[in-house]
């Protein structure tokens, strides 16, 4: 591109360049630079600490462990996401009586609070009081109350399943949009050439969503990766970090110890960590992409 047409460029999308510096290259390049400086609990700063930060997070015993938690959390709740997505929005596709409804009461988990939902969920899980409790003890499958959110392996798995509940609106409707740009005649011709639905659905439908489900994946690692309430509200009470991921740990350093230059350094690892996930995802999709183009 030339300097004279970049320079006719320059008025439509300097807006977004100064949107863009203002809302992420700023915030990264000082959110780097508190990694290195010494910080009081108070937030002062106390001069350089050059790698001190690194070298202090990386010391910390339980760190590969919550590594671990991080992937596992991140990994379950974007597949499990995606498998439910692509069956609701190929149902949502479909031409049935009260279609609009259905697909409007599908955007209540998204549109709602994820606070409140996750603390409906805390409260319908209560060992004492909650319902699903209760109906759990009452059909006899359990002899008294599960504390769910009082140990760290279920308290975890039911944060998974809220992360899924809220996150399957926007995944659907990314996939149903997907699904209603691809024209009737290549499925119908699927099928007078025999092929059965989940042929279809593979060999013609599922390619031509490759876009849909890369924008749907991308979004939700970012959002999950860096998702706090639901971990906080249904696993913060939980002694130890049986139960963290790096975000929960970044508050933690933030909250309880007022390491606010070790949660800098995390913070910068976060980043890094989610820069690469997202840069193989899209690197092994670009063959299939570019295949199909």
């Amino acid at each position: 591109m030339s300097v004279r047409a970049t320079g006719r460029a320059l008025p439509w999308i300097g807006p977004v360049l100064i949107l863009i510096a203002a809302v992420v290259a700023f915030p990264t390049g000082y959110m780097i630079w508190t990694s290195t400086r010494d910080l009081s609990p108070y937030g002062s700063d106390r001069g350089s600490a050059g790698l001190g930060n690194f070298r202090r997070l990386f010391g910390i015993t339980e760190l590969g462990s919550i590594l671990v938690h991080t992937v596992v959390w991140v990994a379950a709740v974007v597949v499990i996401t995606l498998v439910f997505s692509a069956a609701l929005a190929q149902f949502l596709a479909k031409d049935f009586p009260g279609r609009t409804v259905v697909r409007l009461a599908i955007l209540v988990p998204w549109a709602a609070s994820v606070v409140m939902t996750t603390t409906v969920f805390r409260y319908l899980l209560d060992p004492e009081v909650g319902l699903i409790n209760r109906f759990l003890v009452d059909i006899g499958v359990l002899d008294r109350g599960f504390g769910f959110t009082e140990r760290p392996l279920p308290a975890f798995g039911v944060a998974i399943g809220v992360a899924v509940f809220v996150s399957i609106p926007f995944t659907s409707y990314t996939i149903l949009a997907g699904l209603q740009t691809i024209p009737p005649e290549v499925v119908e011709a699927g099928r007078i050439d025999g092929a059965s639905a989940w042929q279809r659905y593979r060999h013609l439908v599922l390619p031509q969503l490759r876009p849909a489900i890369a924008v749907a994946t991308v979004i939700n690692i970012i959002n999950v990766f860096n998702s706090l309430p639901i971990l906080q509200i249904l696993t913060g009470n939980i002694a130890g970090f049986g139960a963290d991921t790096t975000t929960t740990l970044t508050y933690k350093l933030i909250r309880q110890n007022q390491q606010l230059d070790t949660a800098a350094a995390l913070s910068v690892l976060n980043f890094i960590l989610i820069a690469i996930v997202i840069g193989i995802y899209l690197t092994l999709i670009r063959p299939a992409t570019e295949e199909r183009s």
